[in-house]
């Protein structure tokens, strides 16, 4: 009998620190070779290398000659340019993360090189991989919600709740003009578009350094320590509030903040329908909350019951808590899928990332302006 074997796809990383090891971690159960890795320096790529029983990746230029399917660009915002540009020209698919530039202009670029050299090319907008979103969204288009009446939530964190805290995200020069909306507001953007379909079309918002003086230093996110050092006047927000109106007339609004204390990663949503109301909490990512005028229920994520997508994504069974690291494998897998050539049903790319660019871009100028921005189609 003839059995044919599936070679594995050939990666390589460009960027070994935190999210680049999430990266890491979800190419390997997916199953490829990871072929090298690229960090800040040579120095340090040398060591990422040998911690990750890998290639150390020298220069750019390199990447042509490592005949590789699959590039992850994980580096500081400012360099998603040039890291993209290289592994297309490399002939690879890529996986950049968000956000997917520093502005509209290029991100359109970006997604106009990868739609011309016909790669998938996709952004870790990964919670909408958790099966509970999948599942209100599938009761979304069956009619369920009926028409939305309001759309509301927050993403909070406090990991630059420190004046000692600093990472280079802090610096626009390297992570761009927003730090903490264009960072996680965007994903609570894109949640919001890819559950309810409605489409910001105007903002007005605003934004807040609370913090205005931070270390010269720069450390890994999340990481907790207490830098020490000289320093700088910080250029990017720490917190920022946005109201926007759909394409529709729907109102809505969301509070971002990276300096609200207790708060470790809770991106939270409320979407209020004239039928029924959904809210999704990601740090108890095993129930939503579902209410109505004359009831509320609490639905719990299960691998044997719901819309097909939900069941497809929940690999753990009822009560062992599935989460963030499953969401970012869920997406890495369904990338590799395309790049196979299959059809996984909402996979986030390019284009998505040029979107949230627009949005972000709006906000910024909403911000900088006191007044109500349109967001470019």
């Amino acid at each position: 009998m003839n059995v044919s074997v599936r070679k594995p796809l050939r990666v390589a990383i460009l960027g070994a620190g935190m999210i680049g090891e999430i990266h890491r971690r979800a190419a390997l159960l997916a199953g490829v070779e990871l072929v090298g890795v690229m960090a800040s320096s040579r120095a340090r790529s040398a060591e990422a290398a040998a911690q990750w029983g890998t290639l150390a990746i020298g220069s750019l230029e390199e990447l042509a000659g490592l005949g590789l399917d699959v590039v992850h660009v994980c580096s500081p915002n400012s360099l998603h340019a040039a890291h993209v540009e290289a592994a297309l020209a490399a002939g690879a698919h890529v996986i950049c993360e968000k956000p997917l530039a520093v502005g509209t202009d290029e991100a359109l670029h970006l997604h106009t090189l990868a739609a011309e050299a016909g790669r998938i090319a996709t952004v870790p907008f990964v919670y909408r991989f958790h099966p509970l979103v999948r599942e209100i969204r599938a009761r979304r288009e069956a009619g369920e919600f009926g028409a939305w009446q309001l759309l509301h939530g927050s993403y909070l964190q406090d990991w630059l709740l420190s004046p000692h805290a600093t990472s280079w995200r802090v610096d626009a020069s390297k992570g761009g003009r927003s730090r903490a909306f264009a960072d996680i507001g965007s994903h609570w953007c894109d949640l919001m578009e890819f559950v309810t379909g409605e489409r910001i079309a105007s903002v007005m918002a605003a934004m807040t350094i609370t913090v205005p003086e931070r270390p010269a230093v720069s450390q890994a996110s999340f990481s907790g320590g207490a830098a020490t050092g000289p320093l700088v006047k910080v250029d990017t927000e720490d917190a920022a509030t946005i109201l926007f109106r759909t394409a529709s007339g729907v109102l809505g609004s969301a509070v971002i903040s990276q300096v609200s204390a207790g708060r470790k990663n809770r991106l939270w949503f409320e979407f209020d329908g004239a039928h029924k109301s959904a809210v999704f909490d990601q740090e108890n990512p095993e129930t939503v909350w579902l209410g109505t005028e004359d009831s509320a229920e609490t639905l719990f994520r299960s691998p044997g019951a719901g819309a097909a997508d939900a069941c497809r994504l929940s690999s753990l069974p009822p009560g062992h808590a599935q989460g963030y690291a499953q969401c970012f494998e869920n997406f890495v897998a369904d990338t590799y899928a395309a790049v196979r050539g299959e059809a996984p049903a909402g996979l986030p790319t390019f284009a998505d990332g040029l979107r949230s660019a627009r949005i972000i871009d709006a906000v910024i100028q909403s911000a900088d302006t006191n007044a109500w921005v349109d967001v470019s189609v």
